[in-house]
């Protein structure tokens, strides 16, 4: 049994976490740290999970065996600065602090560093466009393949901008409306050429992100160059993915409510003229975050990778 701490846990992901872990066979859910939200019981913002979860929010850390830190982007370092952890305690952040596997971390996606993860102390989980992104282009990248520019066009939720309000993320400005931000500069570009230059220099990257009128999901289109046909792209990719629990390719064409509550990636390829398209779609606040920071923690506690991870769809 493992004892579970959670920083930032009032926050989208925080959330996810719970809802995922308060019904996880094999851990203890004992610190669930909140500044802001000190002393009230869980369920007081994570609304759902009233009669689920009689915890509470705390604003004193304790010692735990896997410590998830779901603060925002630039807070991890300042709490780890301020915080003594236990030399056994295994760190899983979820935000940008760590992702150039600086001060021991390492990269947490399993589909691209198994072995490493494994062994890890120390993880940090991938970002959510990146995560999206870097599974539809890991099996060219393996291959060598990536020779050419790559253009990719992706959306994601509203989910995506977190929990604290700004000017694009009130109801009345993003219900039926679509619009693009940080276009060819999203922060998730450093770790997505990272990870798909495996060792080599990466090619261009051309990302368009958009804001989309939905609450969860990233679908990412993503074309570059392939000499290849189709039936030789899918096979790449069905033996590229044969041991990955949760990725899977899709003969035809796919919608981002199959993956909605789910910790899967599901990938659908279309070769056009010497152009290999390749989507890739995820739920952003699982595959994308908190799904992924938990099967992160089972690989390096040893336990199955998709233990506490066969999640139900939306479906309609």
């Amino acid at each position: 049994m493992a004892k579970i701490g959670i920083v930032g846990a009032a926050g989208y992901t925080g959330g996810e976490l719970l809802r995922i872990l308060v019904h996880y066979p094999d851990v203890h859910i004992t610190c669930i740290l909140s500044n802001s939200q000190a002393g009230k019981p869980v369920s007081d913002v994570h609304t759902d999970l009233l009669g689920t979860c009689s915890l509470h929010f705390t604003d004193k850390l304790t010692p735990v065996d896997v410590l998830f830190i779901c603060s925002g982007h630039g807070e991890s370092k300042k709490f780890l600065a301020a915080n003594e952890i236990a030399w056994h305690t295994k760190i899983i952040d979820l935000s940008t602090d760590f992702r150039d596997e600086s001060e021991g971390f390492v990269y947490g996606l399993p589909e691209f560093q198994k072995e490493k993860i494994q062994s890890a102390q120390k993880i940090a989980n991938p970002g959510c466009f990146a995560t999206s992104i870097e599974l539809a282009l890991l099996p060219l990248a393996a291959k060598a393949l990536l020779t050419s520019d790559i253009h990719v066009s992706a959306i994601t939720g509203s989910t995506g901008a977190g929990q604290s309000l700004s000017p694009t993320s009130h109801f009345s400005w993003r219900n039926n409306n679509v619009s693009i931000y940080k276009a060819f500069t999203h922060q998730h570009l450093a770790e997505i050429s990272q990870t798909i230059s495996m060792g080599n220099k990466a090619p261009r990257i051309h990302f368009i992100p958009y804001r989309g009128n939905f609450t969860r999901g990233i679908m990412a289109n993503v074309y570059t160059d392939y000499a290849g046909t189709q039936e030789e792209a899918v096979a790449m990719y069905e033996s590229y993915y044969a041991d990955s629990p949760f990725v899977f390719v899709s003969e035809k064409a796919i919608d981002l409510k199959q993956v909605v509550n789910t910790n899967k990636c599901l990938l659908h390829l279309e070769v056009h003229e010497g152009q290999l398209l390749i989507t890739s779609i995820i739920d952003n606040l699982i595959k994308g975050a908190s799904g992924q920071a938990v099967q992160n923690m089972n690989l390096m506690l040893g336990w199955p990778e998709n233990q506490g991870l066969q999640l139900k769809s939306v479906g309609f």
